[in-house]
């Protein structure tokens, strides 16, 4: 069929109208003679459209492609890589500058050679000091064992400083804890550095080398109003010399109360008491506590051999009362004011005695005992036994089966200062003791009030704040005796302040430029702060939270005040560097902790920090640096520590642990003595030193009457001997946790120490402390160290066996250790 031209093929309208028409004609005349084939027509449009249309555009493509490159080239294009949350910057909360020290390989040498020709060669520095010295990272900690010379390793470290780096001396602070190790490092210092030509005064050095006390206390005078201030803990202090600090000497450890700060304290006590009347209810428990009978367990042996004559006692006890009240009266001790005669009845183990009276304001009942001064062997008619017999036997009775709080009155003397503390003499003070649960002994109650206080403010926290964390029994005195306490010590605060010139506490010192008031420390000069500004800490495993505090906000302070601080001055930005050992912290009953120092890193954050580990003992032989640390090792710590004598080829002389035998003691160290050894023979406890056969008497007299250069025995406690050393040391006593205490454990979880699922953290410290205070005693040692422990605490004993104790880590089958104990006689050495 004649295909029709489709309308699309028709004659473009853009040419003449005669050619059109012309066109149109001829394709029509076409089409009536058939000379269009169709199909062909429509295959050949079919494939010229879809040929001329792909070459149409792949000609388009390559033109566009051109111009659309070349216009892109003029088009930036944004790529959005950003993460679709918001974050903010981190957090820089280092405490100091991201700094270096300037040695340089050349300085080093040089510094090493001049030390290698003016020291001699048992004062050369090994790698690990040489580490030490050449530190040049913001902070540093330095692991020194027992015997590791860590001094002269300081003193190196303060000379490269100041004569190589050109360092300000006025710019460093050397901190030590005890009085004979700052008078020690201030000597040495003056040595060495005389070496280089560097006269150093001993005020310079006195400067330079503090306590942390004599740091704290000019921070507060500089203060508006307290320039003047004292503190409580040097009242008793006689007037240091010109020039001198009066807190240069002062012992953090000490808690001691002398006659001026006992004062102090009464004032309060006085004044408080007559103010405050809740202060006046909770001291009455403390008060009949103190006076109380003590119980005796039902099963103690004079128990049991007096219950069967119960009902005996008990038919005869009014009697009894009738003769000592006769007795009382006779000598005018009574009827006693404040007491109210009253035969009340009371029944023990089922039969009716009597008591003599009864105190309202304590709510106690009073008995009437046998004064000492009347004749022993008066009796009542008709009785066996003695009037003072027949008293032991209710007294026993009483302690026993009475548990009604009795206070009974041993003799006239004391009755009269029963009401003391409650008729209104109190301007003496509470005059009576106290025993906290976890002491060891009862003391003034006042007294107890400044070591509870202090122990918790060494922690870190507030007393008032504190105690309102705590929780007793309702029936237990404690609840009382820390209630009298935030009471006591918000008050005791506030009288201190007000004395002219003021008075404050070191603790409160440290609190108030510590990291919950770092705003105070914005008062203070640059010139009070700038000698903090390069921090160096000997014994820093003794460093209590509060004193960490301190450090810190310190430093921060330091480093926000930048350059600035330091101007025209060679001792730029800041450091630190400490040096410990967390084996000889054994001041945690006093609240310091080493955590500070095992994790160094993260208690004090820095950009870099060096770790260095002084392994080397110049000391002790390896046999009783193996001793030591062979019983300390049970103690968590550091790991990695193991320390090798480096004095040189010595006989290797076994720990000797024996029975306690005063005698042979004596001899053995006599014997020591007159050998020409130096001597140190250290105790548990204080009171040993009373206990000193004639025969150690009569060497403590002969030597003490040497010259002191040639003295050779001293007698010390355990925690006092740390620092010192002797050819030969003797150790009476064993270390051992003897109590636990509610509410130390209470406040370490209030200051974060301890494990976070321990109970008791604080007593699983003093478990570790006591292995920790065995190894500082050991390794005081040279070459010979004697241990004589009490048979009762011996090998195989079952006293006490649940009592945790040093002697427990003594391994027989070791070669430092000769344990000669239940071996029934003396032994040669």
């Amino acid at each position: 069929m004649p295909h029709r031209l489709p309308d699309d093929l028709s004659p473009p309208e853009h040419l003449p109208w005669i050619k059109r028409l012309l066109a149109r004609l001829l394709g029509r005349s076409l089409n009536s003679l058939n000379a269009l084939h169709g199909p062909s027509w429509s295959q050949g449009h079919a494939d010229g459209y879809l040929n001329g249309h792909g070459q149409g555009v792949d000609e388009g493509y390559a033109e566009g492609r051109m111009d659309g490159v070349e216009q892109g080239r003029q088009v930036l294009l944004i790529r959005d890589m950003r993460p679709t949350e918001h974050r903010g910057p981190h957090v820089d909360d280092h405490l100091f500058d991201d700094w270096r020290l300037t040695l340089t390989p050349e300085l080093k040498k040089r510094i090493k050679n001049d030390v290698a020709l003016k020291l001699p060669a048992h004062m050369q520095p090994s790698a690990a000091q040489w580490k030490m010295i050449f530190s040049d990272t913001p902070s540093t900690y330095v692991i020194a064992g027992a015997g590791a010379g860590k001094s002269t390793s300081l003193v190196l470290r303060i000379l490269m400083l100041s004569h190589y780096l050109g360092f300000e001396l006025g710019s460093m602070t050397v901190v030590t804890f005890t009085r004979e190790s700052r008078k020690d490092f201030i000597n040495k210092l003056i040595e060495i550095m005389g070496l280089w030509g560097r006269t150093l005064s001993l005020k310079e050095g006195r400067e330079l080398v503090r306590t942390f006390h004599s740091r704290i206390l000019p921070l507060v005078r500089s203060l508006p109003g307290f320039s003047q201030l004292r503190a409580f803990e040097n009242l008793n202090n006689q007037t240091a010399p010109s020039g001198v600090d009066e807190s240069a000497d002062s012992n953090p450890f000490d808690l001691r109360i002398n006659d001026a700060q006992r004062q102090q304290l009464n004032l309060c006590y006085r004044d408080l008491y007559a103010s405050n009347e809740r202060f006046r209810e909770v001291m009455a428990p403390l008060y009949r506590q103190s006076l109380q009978l003590k119980e005796l367990e039902r099963d103690h042996p004079d128990v049991q051999k007096r219950i069967t004559v119960t009902e005996l006692s008990a038919k005869r006890d009014e009697e009894l009362c009738d003769t000592i009240e006769d007795l009382w009266i006779r000598a005018k001790a009574w009827p006693i004011n404040g007491i109210e005669p009253m035969r009340q009845t009371v029944e023990i183990n089922g039969f009716p005695f009597h008591f003599h009276g009864y105190i309202a304001e304590l709510d106690a009942w009073v008995v009437l005992g046998f004064d000492p001064s009347e004749d022993q062997q008066m009796k009542r008619s008709a009785a066996k036994l003695p009037v003072w017999a027949e008293g032991v036997i209710k007294r026993t009775l009483f302690q026993a089966f009475c548990r009604k709080p009795v206070i009974w009155l041993e003799n006239y003397a004391a009755a009269k200062g029963v009401l003391h503390a409650l008729e209104g003499a109190a301007i003496a003070g509470p005059g009576f003791d106290y025993k906290v649960k976890g002491e060891l002994s009862a003391g003034p109650v006042l007294d107890g009030f400044v070591s509870a206080a202090s122990f918790i403010e060494n922690l870190g926290l507030d007393v008032p704040a504190a105690v309102g964390e705590m929780s007793f029994a309702a029936n237990d005195p404690d609840r009382y005796f820390f209630e009298a306490l935030s009471l006591f010590w918000k008050a005791f605060e506030g009288h201190l302040l007000a004395q002219s010139p003021p008075v404050m506490t070191y603790n409160r010192m440290f609190a108030l430029f510590g990291e919950t008031s770092p705003e105070n420390l914005k008062m203070v000069s640059d010139e009070l702060l700038r000698p903090l500004s390069h921090l160096m800490i000997d014994e820093f495993q003794d460093v209590s939270p509060q004193i960490v505090s301190w450090i810190r906000a310190s430093l921060r302070e330091i480093r926000s005040r930048g350059p600035a601080m330091q101007v025209g001055r060679v001792a730029q930005r800041s450091s630190l560097l400490c040096v410990g050992d967390d084996w000889q912290s054994i001041y945690g009953w006093r609240g310091s902790s080493p955590k500070y120092f095992m994790e160094f890193a993260k208690e004090f954050s820095s950009p870099a920090t060096t770790k260095v580990m002084l392994g080397d003992n110049f000391r002790s032989h390896q046999h009783i640096i193996d001793a030591a640390e062979h019983i300390v090792r049970a103690a968590p710590g550091i790991a990695g520590k193991k320390a090798k004598a480096a004095g040189g080829p010595q006989e290797l002389l076994p720990v000797m642990v024996l029975d306690r035998d005063d005698e042979e003691l004596t001899e053995r160290l006599i014997k020591h003595y007159n050998d020409g050894d130096s001597i140190l023979l250290l105790y548990r406890k204080s009171s040993e030193k009373a206990k000193l056969s004639q025969g150690l008497q009569a060497l403590v007299n002969y030597d003490s009457g040497l010259p002191t250069e040639s003295r050779r025995f001293k007698q010390l406690t355990y925690h006092s001997s740390k620092g010192l050393q002797a050819d030969a040391v003797f150790l009476l006593g064993d270390c051992q946790h003897l109590t636990q205490s509610p509410f130390k454990n209470q406040v370490y979880r209030m200051a974060g120490l301890g494990k976070d699922d321990d109970a008791d953290p604080f007593d699983s410290a003093q478990k570790d402390e006591i292995l920790r205070l065995a190894y500082v005693a050991i390794t005081r040692a040279a070459r010979h160290c004697y241990w004589y422990i009490d048979s009762s605490n011996g090998a195989g004993s079952s006293v006490n066996a649940i009592i945790p104790k040093a002697s427990d880590r003594i391994a027989g089958d070791k070669a430092f250790f000769d344990d000669r104990r239940g071996q029934g006689g003396r032994q040669e050495s």
